[in-house]
């Protein structure tokens, strides 16, 4: 695979170093069957009421796996809503770092649910503790960074918050080998900037520009246009840059999912491709990000998974 230096080996370097030190070594947690069956059904329900997408796609798993990346995703959500959505006088880096220390410990308390499901799956499938570290390291970095000059600085905060959790799941589906982790890289970088392209307008409305200023700098675009929410004809020029980019991550990230276990490359095909049909929704409705959000129907999922099944099958 060819790799971009600039933005890609820094990214590759972070990625080894966590998968080479950070393996935890027990194969199971010891807490109680039922505790465990509850702490999963938990975090089944949080992933359904939050993210219709991925609750599908990972429906296509072996059970095992299914619950354990939805244990994944329940604990990428909370670390999220913590800095996210916090509580009214919240300190939220102080609860960002109690939950970092409750999460990553080696047997958390059984009252917190997604902590226990998280633990038990992360141990069970030798998923490397130093990911979920940085996973939560990218996401305080919202606390902190709420703009971008160039696109290097924003693929290393996509890393932090989607090719880390791409990464954690290759481990609980199971993979080739270490070939596959700059595929797992480039596609959480892909994921990340279509939830960039698709949020514009929230995460301006939020105080975020994560759009590289270098970049909207180029097509004559400053943030006073962001606050004007108008579709331009520079700004579609700057969104058909940015899409035409996205989708060449995505094609290049692709031969990864072949490195996958044979149960997991469907569901994993899946999420990319339903993530990706997001783009084709934005310019179906000429690239406005500003007064609407871009989504695609269930409809339109449904629809497009007997192409990606044959897809991922070759």
């Amino acid at each position: 695979m060819v790799f971009d230096t600039a933005w890609e080996g820094p990214l590759l370097s972070m990625a080894h170093k966590a998968n080479h030190y950070g393996t935890v070594s027990p194969v199971t947690t010891n807490y109680d069957p039922h505790l465990l069956a509850f702490a999963y059904q938990y975090c089944d329900s949080l992933t359904a009421l939050h993210s219709r997408s991925f609750h599908l796609a990972s429906s296509l798993l072996p059970a095992d796996k299914r619950r354990a990346v939805r244990a994944l995703y329940a604990f990428c959500r909370v670390t999220d809503d913590i800095v996210d959505r916090p509580q009214p006088g919240d300190d939220v880096l102080t609860t960002l770092m109690a939950w970092r220390q409750m999460a990553l410990q080696a047997t958390p308390s059984e009252e917190d649910l997604v902590a226990v499901a998280w633990t038990d799956a992360r141990t069970r499938y030798h998923v490397s503790q130093w990911y979920a570290e940085q996973l939560i390291d990218g996401v305080a970095q919202d606390l902190q960074q709420t703009r971008y000059q160039t696109f290097e600085e924003l693929a290393a905060y996509s890393y932090g918050v989607a090719s880390t959790v791409g990464l954690m799941s290759m481990h609980i589906i199971g993979f080739a080998g270490q070939q596959a982790i700059p595929y797992a890289i480039k596609l959480g970088v892909a994921l990340q900037i279509t939830n960039i392209l698709r949020d514009v307008g929230d995460d301006w409305r939020a105080g975020r520009v994560y759009l590289p200023a270098e970049e909207l700098a180029a097509f004559g675009l400053s943030e006073a246009d962001l606050a004007a929410g108008r579709v331009t004809p520079r700004w579609r020029e700057f969104m058909r840059f940015q899409i035409g980019r996205n989708r060449r991550l995505y094609e290049e990230a692709w031969p990864g999912i072949g490195m996958l276990n044979s149960d997991g490359r469907f569901a994993i095909a899946a999420a990319a491709g339903l993530y990706r049909a997001i783009l084709d929704d934005i310019e179906r409705h000429d690239y406005d990000v500003f007064s609407r959000r871009a989504h695609v129907s269930t409809w339109g999922k449904l629809a497009a998974l007997p192409g990606l099944w044959w897809r991922s099958r070759s």
